[in-house]
C-alpha cells in the first residue's frame, strides 16, 4: 500500500464527556485528528426496526500506524459516519499501518 491510495480524508472523534450551560451531564465528540484512509466497503446488510428499513454497511479503514484509536471511536466523512467496532490492528505484513473494523448505518451523520 502506497500513501497515494490513502484517499479519503477522516476526522477521528473521541466521545467525551461534560456539563452544558446548566450543569447538566453531556456527551459530545471531540476531534482527536485528522487522517488519511483507504476505505473498503466488505458487505451490507439490510433489516426492518421498528416498521424502518435500517441498512449497515461493514468497512475496513486502513491507516498510518498509531496507539490511540480505540473501539467506541469514530471517523467522521463529512456527514457520513464510521462506527470503529474493534481495536487497531497493524495491518498483516505492514507495520506503517493498522487495520481498524468499521460500520456504517444509513441514519448515522
Amino acid at each position: 500500500m502506497f500513501a497515494q491510495q490513502l484517499s479519503h480524508f477522516l476526522k477521528l472523534q473521541q466521545l467525551t464527556g461534560g456539563q452544558d450551560e446548566t450543569g447538566e451531564p453531556v456527551q459530545t465528540w471531540q476531534d482527536v485528528a485528522d487522517v488519511w484512509a483507504d476505505v473498503r466497503f466488505l458487505n451490507g446488510t439490510e433489516s426492518i426496526k421498528a416498521d424502518a428499513d435500517v441498512a449497515v454497511a461493514r468497512c475496513s479503514v486502513r491507516i498510518l500506524y498509531r496507539t490511540d484509536v480505540t473501539a467506541g471511536m469514530r471517523f467522521l466523512e463529512g456527514s457520513t459516519v464510521y462506527e470503529i467496532e474493534s481495536p487497531a490492528l497493524p495491518a498483516r505484513g505492514m507495520a506503517r499501518y493498522i487495520d481498524l473494523a468499521c460500520k456504517v448505518g444509513a441514519n448515522n451523520g
